[in-house]
């Protein structure tokens, strides 16, 4: 193992940002595993890695006994004393092992080691690499679209990953070169599987969005208070200002529309109820059921009320399928019952 291979190691920690001792530590385990292979289960051995001379000299051992009873780990002190003759019983006695020897040794259980050993280096410095991008946004760029599955390849800076079809937004149609925005829900710490999960359909995604194109949730000035919703049709997230001669609800829609505008882009068109938030319960309940209008709330338990809305607006404050209402009481934590005058 000569100056090449030390090289190859150099070029393997600038390209996947795995560190050369995790790599040495590794083809040690392989060269044991070989070794073993090669002369038993006993077989002693050092690896001798020198990363300034770029040169790896490996070492077969043996314990000096009185009685040889394993000769495979075993040699006698008048046998040790003709390699070195200060020697004594307990002492060990190595032999470096030449080139043409290495040859007889099960390469092919060292090489398999050591392509295993890159791979589990490859996920631990991706995982390393997310590990403070957990509920954080990210920036991809779609790289393939798998068409049987509806699996998304997608490039981050941290390298390449899996966007599934089921944490895709329904409906929506990616295409290569297309960046996106991406919400890191998990990183796996499981040797299967993705190193990490990535979704376009979480709430926390819209949540996220907000604060990038908000100036006024960056400096903490807005709040918010919470998000509901079925991604691909309709979100509310309720928000709140800080400074009374601040509007929340204002500063989230942006001068003609462009803050807005840039998170529906964004989500493919999703509608954005942008709710008032309340400490009032009545209140903040009657906001989340917009767009309708609602006349009354009354509060009939502890977690559940019922608002009272005209005739003309029950159908809007239920919403398609029950979607309005249905959001809206996620958002605010509590059973709404909507009944008519």
């Amino acid at each position: 193992m000569n100056a090449e291979f030390f090289n190859a190691l150099e070029q393997l920690e600038k390209e996947k940002g795995i560190p050369q001792t995790y790599m040495l530590d590794k083809i040690a385990t392989a060269l044991q595993a070989a070794f073993k292979k090669e002369y038993g289960n006993t077989v002693l051995m050092r690896v001798d890695p020198d990363t300034e001379k770029k040169k790896m000299r490996v070492y077969r051992q043996w314990t000096v006994v009185e009685t040889v009873e394993d000769p495979v780990c075993e040699m006698s002190l008048e046998e040790a004393k003709t390699i070195h003759k200060k020697t004594d019983i307990g002492a060990t006695i190595e032999k470096e092992v030449k080139t043409d020897a290495m040859h007889r040794l099960s390469a092919a259980a060292a090489k398999n080691v050591i392509i295993q050993s890159i791979r589990e280096g490859e996920r631990q410095a991706m995982q390393e690499a997310y590990e403070n991008k957990k509920e954080e946004l990210m920036t991809a760029t779609v790289s393939k679209v798998d068409r049987e599955t509806g699996n998304v390849i997608l490039e981050l800076d941290q390298g390449e990953n899996i966007l599934t079809k089921t944490e895709q937004i329904p409906g929506e149609t990616l295409y290569v070169g297309q960046k996106i925005k991406v919400y890191l829900t998990e990183i796996n710490r499981e040797a299967k599987g993705p190193v990490v999960t990535l979704s376009r359909i979480h709430p926390k995604l819209v949540w996220r969005l907000f604060e990038l194109e908000v100036p006024e949730i960056q400096d903490g000035t807005v709040i918010i208070k919470g998000v509901s919703r079925e991604a691909g049709s309709r979100t509310k997230i309720a928000i709140y200002s800080r400074d009374p001669d601040v509007d929340a609800v204002g500063a989230c829609i942006g001068s003609r529309n462009m803050r807005i505008d840039a998170i529906l882009a964004e989500l493919a068109g999703e509608k954005i109820d942008i709710v008032k938030y309340s400490d009032v319960p009545e209140e903040y309940i009657a906001a989340a059921l917009a767009p309708a209008t609602v006349r009354s709330v009354t509060m009939t338990g502890e977690q559940a009320c019922r608002a009272i809305v005209s005739p003309d607006q029950l159908s809007l404050a239920i919403g398609r399928e029950g979607q309005n209402v249905r959001l809206a009481a996620k958002l605010t934590r509590y059973k709404i019952d909507i009944k008519t005058e």
